[in-house]
């Protein structure tokens, strides 16, 4: 992997936590560092599964592996909403 891919995965991961984010309701009171790497990992993850289903390469916006990334974040943020609140409090 080249230096311009890692640097489109950091990015794409952000854009993927932030995302994640925003779809879970409520305040959710994670630092910023922990949603991005949640979205790298939803990013990673959800590539893989993406490719397992054979839906990872299409023409133009591939949005299944767009809307499985999402999910996948919006399940991080909220568990790790909930594990980070329970060890904060």
């Amino acid at each position: 992997m080249e230096v311009t891919g890692i640097i489109s995965a950091l990015i794409i991961g952000l854009i993927i936590g932030i995302v994640g984010r925003l779809v879970v309701p409520g305040r959710q009171n994670i630092p910023i560092w922990l949603t991005i790497v949640i979205g790298i990992v939803a990013a990673l993850i959800g590539t893989a599964i993406a490719g397992a289903l054979g839906v990872a390469a299409t023409k133009g916006i591939d949005w299944i592996e767009l809307i499985i990334q999402v999910v996948l974040a919006a399940l991080g943020v909220a568990l790790a909403a909930g594990v980070y609140a329970k060890r904060h409090v």
